[in-house]
């Protein structure tokens, strides 16, 4: 047992509910490891979470936020083989990454590539496994398709454009400001559309010669639905893994049929162990070379250190960061 140190919820509110305060960490059981945490990855799910509209799952911390992290390992119990004391490790968790040390199945763990930085690292999990999860498993994106990105200059955006450049697809991102995609351009994005007025598909339109888009990586949610869907090529998918726009919308069921189109909804927060531990181990094999060989990269907007984050928080709902912002022990 460990006592950690921990930035806590106390209660539902503003940022001034937010505190640095201790949590008990206990010994690592069969197939588990304790990680020492350097940083966490800061994400819009906590902000939710603070706020009181995305409460953990059951079996997870309830006060502690947090749903990625980088460390080493620090200890491993009974029956892990394939990790050892003082490795780097990252990972996806259903809360408690903002935490000095958390517990998490050997499985769910990434190692985390030569030459990147426990900082860097941080910035990878909950972004790269989301759009991976979300384009390519979901989705079905491969070479020479399209998809459409929301909220590209976000750490989810960021990720999903570098992915879909990696396998050599075409990106369209949105976003509302033009310095957040002239940055994501610098990135590998193909085109933007500045969005003011909640409509697009005129301009998805026009970039794609009338045929629409092979996926959507939607944010975004109820605001977006009408063009989403018009924004479609036939046999398309539409993926939500955001609401900030709206939680309840219009579907267009005419337009679905005609294209023949899908509509999927995706969180990983709450799946099962099996489920999150398959996927790191697909990611692990798939995704973590183009990170080695250079091809994918985390784009940190902002290093802060844990003790600011009522600061993180306010800088997070202001919009105004490019990337990710990552809070570091």
């Amino acid at each position: 047992m460990v006592e950690a140190r921990a930035v806590k919820i106390n209660g539902k509110g503003e940022v001034d509910v937010l505190s640095i305060g201790t949590l008990e960490v206990r010994d690592p059981g069969p197939g588990e490891v304790r990680v020492a945490i350097a940083a966490a990855g800061l994400n819009r799910a906590d902000t939710l979470q603070r706020r009181g509209f995305y409460p953990a799952p059951p079996g997870v911390v309830a006060d502690v936020p947090g749903l990625e992290f980088a460390g080493t390992v620090e200890a491993v119990g009974a029956g892990v083989t394939e990790l050892s004391a003082g490795e780097r490790v990252m990972a996806i968790t259903g809360g408690g990454g903002m935490a000095t040390h958390i517990i998490a199945h050997s499985r769910e763990l990434i190692r985390v590539p030569e030459g990147m930085s426990l900082t860097d690292a941080a910035a990878v999990p909950e972004v790269f496994l989301t759009a991976y999860d979300a384009l390519f498993l979901q989705a079905g994106f491969d070479m020479g398709r399209t998809a459409l990105l929301h909220a590209v200059g976000s750490g989810i955006g960021t990720a999903a454009l570098q992915l879909v450049a990696a396998v050599g697809g075409r990106s369209i991102g949105t976003s509302r400001t033009a310095d957040k995609l002239a940055r994501a351009q610098e990135l590998g994005l193909s085109d933007g559309i500045e969005v003011t007025d909640k409509r697009f598909a005129e301009r998805v339109a026009a970039l794609t010669a009338g045929e629409g888009v092979d996926a959507i990586l939607d944010t975004v949610g109820a605001a977006y639905l009408g063009d989403n869907i018009k924004s479609l090529k036939t046999g398309g998918t539409l993926v939500v893994i955001g609401l900030m726009g709206g939680a309840t919308g219009e579907l267009p069921l005419g337009a679905l049929l005609s294209k023949r189109a899908r509509v999927v909804g995706s969180v990983l927060r709450a799946r099962p162990l099996e489920q999150k531990a398959e996927l790191a181990q697909r990611f692990s094999q798939e995704v973590l070379p183009l990170f080695e060989r250079g091809a994918l990269r985390p784009v940190v907007g902002d290093v802060m250190k844990m003790d600011a984050i009522q600061s993180a928080h306010a800088r997070m709902e202001k919009n105004e960061s490019f990337g990710k912002i990552v809070m570091s022990w």
